[in-house]
C-alpha cells in the first residue's frame, strides 16, 4: 500500500506540472481519482510482462520502446525534443504508459499513424496515441512477401510463422485500408468500420484512464440484450452451425474454432506433422499427441512448428490476427469473419472439410 500510495503521488505530481500549480491545488481529489484508475489498468500494471519482460537485460530494447516504456513513447512523439516518428534507443523497464504519455502538446497534435503495412492514416484524431500501438507489428503484406514464389502446399525451411503481436484493434478496425490481416488474391475486403458519430473512437468507447468499455452507452442502443457479446446487426449463420440467434461474437468464434481444426488437419495430412498452439510466442508448436494443445513447457522455441507451407502460414496468421483482438467482434467484424472465412476456405482445397455451410459477409 505505501508503494502504491507513493505511485499515486508521483502521478499527482507529473500531472500538476502539466497542468500548472493553480489548476492542480483545485483538483487535487480528482487528479488522484484518476490515477487510481490508472493504475488499476493495463497501462498502469507495474508487474505486467508488457512491461517487465525486459528487466533482466535492464533495458527495453529500441525496436520494443516505442510501446512497453513511457520513455520510448514520449522519445517516439518527439516530446523529449527528439526528431518525431523515431526511436533514438533503449528506454527505461518497469515504466508503464502513464500520464506523460498522453497529456503533452506533441500527443495531443498527433493525428497520423503509419501502420505496418506501409500505409499512412490521418485525420484520427484523440484516436491517433492509441493506434500506434495497437495496430500489431506485422500486415498481411509480410505474410505476401514471405510466401512469394513459393508452391502453396510444399513445406519450406524457410518460413516460419509471422506473429502479427497483440492488441490489434486498430489494425482490425481499419481493415482493408491498413491490411493487418492476409488478404487473399481475387477477394474483397471489409474496410474502415464506421460505427455512430458517438461511438467511433478509441476514448468514445474506453475510458481513457481505465480503458474499461462503458457499456451502457452501447446497451441504450442495442436493446434487448444484457451483455455486448451478443449484439448482432448482421444476420446470418456465418460459422454454418445452424445457430444465427447469438451476437456476432459467436459467429467469429465459431468460425475462429472450425479453422483452428482446419489448421490442425491440414498439418497433420498435408503437411506432414501435427500442430498445436500454445499461450506464448510464436505459438504454433509441434504437437505430437495431436490433441491440439501444448503443455506450457512445450511452448519454447525449441519446438517451435517447423512444417510450414504457404498455404498454412497464411490461414494461422488470419487465425491469430482473430485471436489477438479479443474485441473485433465490436472493432470490424466483418472484416474478422471474412478473413477466418477465406482461410477456412483456402484450406478446404487440401484437406477434407465441409464447408457449405459458412456464409461470407
Amino acid at each position: 500500500m505505501v508503494r502504491r500510495a507513493g505511485r499515486v503521488a508521483a502521478a499527482i505530481v507529473t500531472l500538476s506540472l502539466l497542468a500548472g500549480p493553480a489548476t492542480a491545488v483545485q483538483a487535487d481529489d480528482a487528479l488522484a481519482a484518476l490515477v487510481e484508475a490508472w493504475l488499476a489498468s493495463p497501462h498502469g500494471d507495474y508487474h505486467s510482462p508488457s512491461f517487465t519482460y525486459w528487466n533482466r537485460e535492464g533495458a527495453v530494447p529500441q525496436t520494443c520502446a516505442a510501446c512497453h516504456s513511457q520513455p520510448g513513447f514520449i522519445d517516439f512523439l518527439g516530446a523529449d525534443g527528439t526528431a518525431p516518428g523515431a526511436i533514438d534507443g533503449p528506454a527505461a523497464v518497469n515504466a508503464p504508459i502513464g500520464c506523460a504519455s498522453c497529456h503533452t502538446g506533441a500527443a495531443h497534435a498527433l493525428d497520423g499513424v503509419t501502420f505496418p503495412s506501409g500505409v499512412a492514416v490521418d485525420g484520427l484524431g484523440a484516436s491517433a496515441t492509441c493506434s500506434v500501438c495497437h495496430q500489431g507489428r506485422q500486415s498481411g503484406d509480410a505474410v505476401a512477401t514471405a510466401t512469394a514464389a513459393m508452391g502453396e502446399d510444399d513445406v519450406s525451411a524457410d518460413l516460419a510463422f509471422i506473429n502479427v503481436h497483440y492488441g490489434v484493434a486498430a489494425a482490425v478496425m481499419h481493415g482493408a485500408e491498413v491490411r493487418g490481416g492476409y488478404h487473399y488474391p481475387g477477394r474483397t475486403y471489409a474496410g474502415r468500420f464506421h460505427h455512430v458519430p458517438s461511438a467511433n473512437t478509441c476514448v468514445a468507447c474506453h475510458d481513457p484512464h481505465t480503458t474499461k468499455v462503458e457499456t451502457a452507452s452501447c446497451l441504450s442502443c442495442h436493446r434487448g440484450v444484457d451483455d455486448v457479446r451478443a449484439i448482432r446487426t448482421r444476420h446470418g449463420d456465418f460459422d454454418g452451425d445452424g445457430d444465427a440467434a447469438g451476437g456476432i461474437h459467436s459467429e467469429i468464434e465459431g468460425l475462429r474454432a472450425k479453422l483452428f481444426d482446419a489448421i490442425r488437419a491440414y498439418a497433420t495430412e498435408v503437411a506432414g506433422a501435427p500442430i498445436g498452439y500454445g499461450g506464448r510466442f510464436p505459438y504454433f508448436f509441434a504437437d505430437p499427441d495431436g490433441d491440439g494443445r501444448v503443455a506450457p513447457e512445450d511452448s519454447v522455441m525449441e519446438n517451435r512448428y517447423r512444417n510450414w507451407t504457404p498455404r498454412l502460414l497464411k490461414a494461422a496468421y488470419n487465425y491469430q490476427v482473430a485471436t489477438k483482438d479479443p474485441g473485433g467482434f465490436v472493432h470490424n467484424p466483418a472484416y474478422l469473419l471474412q478473413l477466418l472465412h477465406d482461410s477456412l476456405e483456402s484450406l478446404s482445397a487440401e484437406v477434407a472439410l465441409d464447408v457449405s455451410a459458412i456464409r461470407r459477409p
